[in-house]
């Protein structure tokens, strides 16, 4: 029996935090789960690849469900995640059938040196941790480690089969649950992405009074009526134009986003369609991303980055949300699971990349270099700009398509930033657009004013951006951010309702699963508010001045090889804030290690690593083998002190 590498045998730190959730009110030790598999999740739930994660163990926890115990240890990120409420709607949203720890100090985040979300630890049956990795897609490497421990520790007679301690929730009935977007029908009605529901909600217009249901409300993938089809947590909504909808049979376009796919929808007898996606997720640089159909192999990059084809061949990631551009003559899809815009030509069916390198964070630019993280929400105002809710980075951010007032002379899309500072600072500040701050909005709207309003979702609140005009209204200066309303439990997304000289706005409120109409003065004016600048809060390293050695270790699960049939098979990405804090070793290059040199005369900051490591099977008798990309980005805070380490290990997989 070959058997996974393993870490040095250390026994597993106690689970310390505020209090556990789904075990009955128990609080859990490890010493009374002896002789189970336990598996801790180090989560916060802002986290696109941590939700990538849950789903990637579902069938982990039903395959091991007598032997294996999954422990969330949710140690948040956002101020709003350590909210012990906010923490129990987020396990329900998330339909998070394990335990969980409430970690909000990020004690136990500590205790097992976790540097990046996510993080997982396999512990034995005997308490001893074996395997530490960071980042999504470890779901193979995991079931082989399973396999051989269940072997190893039946033989010894250390293993104990039967029930876990996991106590599900007292069930709960509302119309709407955990709605996430909303749009106005043609006929004044609402349709509503009911994501707690795994459906579509059409309501009255009213907001409250259910018409029809478009989806069995049970999760899965499947095309059909209105009341066999199936979507796992939807999100974003679109209609089609007008003059298209007999061409593609369709009226409204749906981000399926746990389906990783794009599904129509007809509205005259809710008949539902998969456009685009084949129902599995993009992985960053997987060589298995698109399925050539027809002879259309020479348009795929099989490096993961660029891809024009059949949309119904393409692996999407976590589509978020949709808008129609007119200057693109394609919907806009907000690929929140690799941090990318894509273009959807539904006459075509085909499906372009449209702008982000997949690297996380706030970089502007021309397309092809900006950095996003995790987009969520999407405007087009009056001049084709498309505004965007980039939710990690808790931004307001703008894509300003060639031919379009705003881009100019520029031949390719153009990435801005109006208000944010990046992926660890955060707030509720007003005032100047450059120094406003946000946290982790989720939609935007254009007011008739061509203003932007802003679901700012962590906040509770609905923020006013203006942006700047010199006098002969060309765009000048940063603008202005105010509040228009607080007191909102998560508002997701934002309808704008125009009645006669009048605007409402009518705001999913989430977390409170209805929709809330929220009247605006007729100056559309709001509030200047300043409850304060946050930065997250996370364990410092302690590093020494000058040469350290930068070690991300990798090794292919049981069965693999490095895949380098592509080119090479990892990929490292270091640079640091303030830059000045690297000396030497910032860019990109092959191997997972690198020697830093670190400024003395710089007392602190944060490195940024990125690290990809790609597998397959190793077996030549395999003819087609399973490929799996193991990706993972790192802020990790570091004070330089004389005499600290001068080294800095991360675990991609151990």
């Amino acid at each position: 029996m070959t058997v996974t590498p393993r870490l040095p045998r250390v026994r597993a730190s106690e689970l310390t935090g505020r209090g556990w959730l789904n075990t009955g009110g128990v609080d859990l030790t490890l010493s009374g789960l002896r002789g189970k598999i336990v598996l801790l999740d180090f989560w916060t739930f802002c986290c696109i690849n941590c939700l990538h994660v849950l789903d990637e163990l579902r069938e982990l926890e039903a395959q091991y469900r007598d032997v294996l115990v999954v422990i969330g240890v949710h140690s948040p990120k956002f101020v709003h995640e350590a909210d012990p409420v906010a923490l129990a709607a987020a396990v329900d949203r998330y339909e998070v059938h394990h335990p969980v720890l409430d970690d909000p100090n990020l004690t136990t985040w500590s205790a097992y040196t976790a540097r990046a979300w996510p993080t997982l630890v396999v512990i034995d049956p005997e308490g001893y941790v074996v395997a530490q990795m960071a980042g999504e897609g470890h779901k193979n490497n995991v079931a082989l480690l399973l396999r051989d421990l269940v072997a190893e520790h039946e033989a010894k007679g250390t293993l104990h089969r039967g029930d876990g301690p996991y106590v599900p929730p007292a069930p709960t009935s509302t119309t709407l649950r955990f709605p996430a977007k909303a749009i106005t029908l043609p006929d004044g009605r609402l349709l509503v992405a009911d994501a707690g529901h795994h459906s579509l909600a059409e309501l009255e217009a009213d907001g409250e009074t259910l018409v029809r249901r478009i989806g069995s409300g049970r999760r899965g993938l499947l095309d059909g009526d209105a009341a066999t089809a199936q979507f796992s947590e939807p999100n974003g909504l679109a209609l089609v134009p007008d003059e298209l909808r007999a061409a593609v049979g369709y009226d409204v376009l749906v981000a399926d986003t746990v389906n990783h796919a794009l599904r129509g929808v007809r509205l005259s007898d809710g008949a539902v369609t998969t456009v685009a996606g084949t129902g599995e997720q993009y992985m960053v640089g997987a060589a298995d991303n698109v399925a050539a159909r027809d002879g259309d192999e020479s348009q795929a990059d099989r490096s993961g980055l660029r891809y024009d084809g059949p949309a119904l061949d393409v692996r999407l990631s976590s589509p978020w949300d949709v808008v129609w551009s007119p200057a693109a003559s394609a919907f806009v899809v907000a690929m929140a699971g690799n941090h990318t815009l894509w273009a959807f030509d539904p006459v075509t069916g085909r499906i372009t990349h449209l702008a982000g390198t997949m690297n996380e964070g706030l970089v502007d630019g021309p397309a092809d270099e900006a950095w996003f993280a995790q987009t969520s929400g999407l405007a087009v105002d009056q001049d084709g700009r498309v505004w965007l809710a980039d939710s990690e980075v808790s931004a307001l951010r703008s894509l300003d398509l060639p031919g379009t007032p705003a881009a100019g002379d520029a031949t390719q899309p153009v990435v801005g930033t109006s208000a944010g500072a990046g992926l660890f600072d955060f707030g509720h500040r007003d005032g100047p657009a450059d120094q406003a701050l946000l946290q982790h909005p989720l939609g935007v709207a254009v007011l008739p004013d061509g203003s932007i309003a802003i679901a700012d979702t962590y906040n509770g609140a609905v923020r006013r951006h203006v942006p700047g005009r010199a006098a002969d209204g060309s765009p000048a200066g940063p603008g202005e951010v105010t509040t228009l309303a607080t007191g909102l439990a998560e508002p997701s997304d934002i309808v704008v309702l125009t009645e006669g000289d009048g605007v409402q706005l009518l705001v999913v409120e989430s977390a409170a699963h209805r929709l809330t109409r929220v009247p605006l003065p007729a100056t559309l004016a709001g509030q200047i508010l300043d409850a304060g600048a946050h930065r997250t809060q996370r364990p410092v390293t302690d590093l020494a001045p000058g040469a350290v050695r930068l070690d991300v270790v990798f090794t292919p699960a049981a069965g693999q090889k490095y895949d380098d049939r592509y080119g090479p098979s990892t990929r490292l990405q270091v640079s640091s804030t303030p830059p000045e804090l690297l000396l030497d070793g910032a860019g990109d290059d092959v191997p997972l290690e690198r020697v830093l040199r670190l400024n003395p005369d710089v007392a602190e900051g944060v490195l940024h690593v990125t690290a990809h490591a790609a597998s397959c099977d190793a077996d030549p008798a395999i003819e087609y083998p399973a490929c799996h990309l193991n990706a993972q980005d790192w802020g990790v805070p570091v004070r330089i002190t004389a005499g600290a380490a001068d080294v800095l290990t991360l675990p991609l997989h151990g």
